[in-house]
Order: structure tokens, then C-alpha cells, then sequence
């Protein structure tokens, strides 16, 4: 059973994340003029029945979830409706749901953290609000006001807030997600769409743990192509990406190294942005990623390294095009310092080694773990887990 309640006293009472600061604040610096739902109108239904917490030594990414959910729905004719907080349970679609049948659907994936003074923390959330905002423009989604999203997020997380690990290891994965639920056929514009997010306490993102990942690149499968939707947070860029995972396995290789051109542009890692650290042509000492030209994923993981690394100006930090002849070269020349890829769920991730063309490139990895994606693992784990100060942690 599930009963109606109030807002819990610590949820009325905390601080807003409205409008302080550029992380918790609309792209534009203003709260979104679209007419939207509203936190203050949360409807909170709270379970009766509380889940067993999951043994974190052997938590597998994305197979446990929380006891409650967010959900919020919307019509043209209606518009936005009240945000419900209820008890985490199947969804209810029409068979001709438009999010089954045309992929008109988007997610996005954030994160909150438990510190050692037992608070807890999401890492720059409103970036993900701008991207999923862009993912939804794009799939003719109903726009919605992203601090407001926040602000449910984030008493989504209250309500369960004994499902953020208390671990430094581990952390509440959070998904919110957008469908498309028009209950008819045909390609158009939703007159129906449901918003939603789910919760689940997560580990390492990768069976083998923090340790190089290997890779399969082969130009034979394309994730993303200009003009199309690969700057987008859309579930079709991933659901099209399992067969060339599965063929990369085949190949005795963990991810696939997305190359797009004729010339092999490097691209994504898996399902994760790329860095290569290196001395480039010129000698120049460089991090380098590829640019956001409509087929990379803008991460918040990768646009937080390429600010850090800036910051520090011990080095070039560059958004380039890489080919793997580029690579290839540079290997043979001993100018590649290491290779790693980024997210919200693995934060990096070091690439060891790269299947191209029959070939084994094995990149440099000291320890498992080199020095400089070491260091970056650390100082996004020290902001995401309060050790360090920064207005890119927020409290929740």
C-alpha cells in the first residue's frame, strides 16, 4: 500500500537550487520562461514497503532501484501536470506509445554523493538539464523549466535518501528520462509525453573495475554522423550500439572505439568521451578531445576536465580532430603519454589497448592507472564527495 503525505519537513525546508550559481541556474542565466510544472507542487506518495539495500561489494550498474520515483506528465491540450513522488513501479503505455515505436525518447545520467559528514551532493546538475533540454528541442519533446527539474530531482532524493551509498566507492545513480507517449501511429510530434526518473545505487561501471579498458575500432559500424543526433541524449544512439559491442567482444576487446570519416576520426570510447594526452606534431605537450561538431556527446565528465586541466596551464588542452593515423604515428614516435575516456558513470576510465586493422596498439599504462587520468580521477571524486569546495558540488 501507499499512503498520501505532506512534503517532508527537511524537503519544504531546504535551500533552493534556483538561481544560485552557473551550475544550478537555467543555460542563460534566468529561470525558463516555458510554462512548466512546478517543485512546490510535488505530490509526495510514500511506499509502505522499504526494499533490502543492496550488498555494495557486489553491486552491479543499473540492476537495483529505490523504493520511490518522480514522474510528471504532459498534454498539448493540458500542458505540464503536477510532479509526483510515488512508489518505484511498472509504467502504464498504449500500445502505440510513440516512444516504442519511433524511439521519441531521451535520458539523461547524473549522480548523488554521500560525504564523509554524511551529507549528500549531485555534481554540476544543471548541465545535465541543458543537455537534456537540447536532446528534448530535438525530439520534438515539450521544453520544461530545468531548475524546477532540479529542485523535483532533488527532493526525489531526499525522499530516498537511505539509498545514497555511504561509500566513497559508490554513489546513487540518477535517470531521468522523457518519453514520447502518443497513443496512435505515425511519425509527428507527441501529444503526450511522460518525464521520469529512477534511482539506483551504483559500484564501478566496469566488471573489471578501474582498470585499462580495451578497444575495437573498425570503421565498419558509425555511432553518430553530422546532422544527425549524436549531440543528443537520445536511447536509439545507444540501442544501435550493441551489435558492434557484442562484435568487439568477438575480437577479445571490453568497448568499441568509434571512428566516423574516411580519414578514422577517433570519436567516442564506448559510451564515453575521449582524451588523448600526448606531444603532438608540433612537440606542444597537449590534452586533446575531439570538438563538439553534432556527432560527440557534450559531457559533463569531459567539460569538467577540459576546465580543470585549463585551470591548472601546465599544458596544451586542445578540442581537435584525431585520426588513428595520427595515433598509430605517434604511438611508433613514443609521443603518447596515455589514453582515457569519460562519463558520469565510469568519471575516467584508461584505455591500454586498441585493435585497428589486425593490429594490437598497446598505450601506455603505468600502475593500471597513469598519472595523469589518476589525477583527475581524484579531484573530480574530491568535488563530487565534498573532500574539496567547490560550487560545482551541491548539496542536496
Amino acid at each position: 500500500m501507499a499512503s498520501s503525505t505532506a512534503v517532508p519537513p527537511s524537503a519544504a525546508n531546504a535551500p533552493s537550487l534556483k538561481g544560485s550559481g552557473n551550475d544550478v541556474s537555467s543555460r542563460n542565466g534566468m529561470e525558463d520562461s516555458v510554462h512548466s510544472f512546478k517543485a512546490a507542487d510535488l505530490v509526495i506518495e510514500l511506499s509502505q514497503t522499504h526494499k533490502a539495500k543492496p550488498d555494495l561489494t557486489n553491486l552491479v550498474f543499473g540492476t537495483v532501484f529505490s523504493d520511490h520515483m518522480l514522474t510528471i506528465e504532459w498534454t498539448s491540450n493540458g500542458g505540464w501536470q503536477k510532479p509526483h513522488i510515488k512508489p518505484f513501479g511498472n509504467l502504464s503505455l498504449h500500445p502505440a506509445c510513440s516512444a516504442m515505436h519511433y524511439a521519441v525518447q531521451l535520458f539523461e545520467g547524473m549522480k548523488a554523493y554521500r560525504d564523509a559528514d554524511d551529507k549528500v551532493r549531485l555534481f554540476r546538475p544543471m548541465l545535465n538539464m541543458n543537455r537534456m533540454a537540447n536532446s528534448a528541442e530535438r525530439a520534438c519533446l515539450p521544453a520544461f523549466d530545468r531548475a524546477e527539474l532540479v529542485e523535483c530531482i532533488r527532493r526525489l532524493v531526499q525522499v530516498d535518501l537511505e539509498w545514497v551509498p555511504k561509500s566513497d566507492s559508490a554513489s546513487l545513480y540518477i535517470r531521468p528520462t522523457f518519453l514520447g507517449t502518443e497513443p496512435s501511429l505515425g511519425v509527428k510530434k507527441p501529444s503526450r509525453a511522460l518525464l521520469y526518473v529512477i534511482l539506483s545505487p551504483v559500484g564501478s561501471y566496469f566488471s573489471t573495475g578501474a582498470k585499462p579498458v580495451s578497444l575495437w575500432a573498425d570503421s565498419k559500424y558509425i555511432r553518430a554522423w553530422r546532422g544527425g543526433t549524436g549531440d543528443c541524449k537520445m536511447g536509439g544512439n545507444y540501442g544501435a550500439s550493441i551489435y558492434a559491442q557484442y562484435e568487439a567482444a568477438d575480437y577479445g576487446c571490453q568497448q568499441v572505439l568509434w571512428l566516423y570519416g574516411d580519414d578514422h576520426q577517433i570519436t567516442e570510447v564506448g559510451t564515453m568521451n575521449m582524451f588523448l594526452f600526448w606531444n603532438n606534431e608540433n612537440g606542444e605537450e597537449e590534452l586533446a578531445t575531439p570538438p563538439l561538431d553534432g556527432i560527440i556527446l557534450p559531457g559533463i565528465t569531459r567539460q569538467s576536465i577540459l576546465e580543470l586541466t585549463r585551470k591548472w596551464g601546465e599544458f596544451k588542452v586542445c578540442e581537435r580532430y584525431l585520426t588513428m593515423a595520427d595515433l598509430r604515428c605517434a604511438l611508433k614516435e613514443g609521443r603518447v603519454k596515455e589514453m582515457f575516456g569519460s562519463g558520469t558513470a565510469c568519471v575516467v576510465s584508461p584505455v591500454g589497448r586498441i585493435l585497428y586493422q589486425g593490429e594490437n596498439l598497446h598505450i601506455p599504462c603505468q600502475d593500471d592507472f597513469p598519472q595523469l587520468a589518476s589525477r583527475l580521477m581524484k579531484e573530480l571524486t574530491d568535488i563530487q564527495y565534498g573532500r574539496t569546495q567547490s560550487d560545482w558540488s551541491v548539496l542536496v
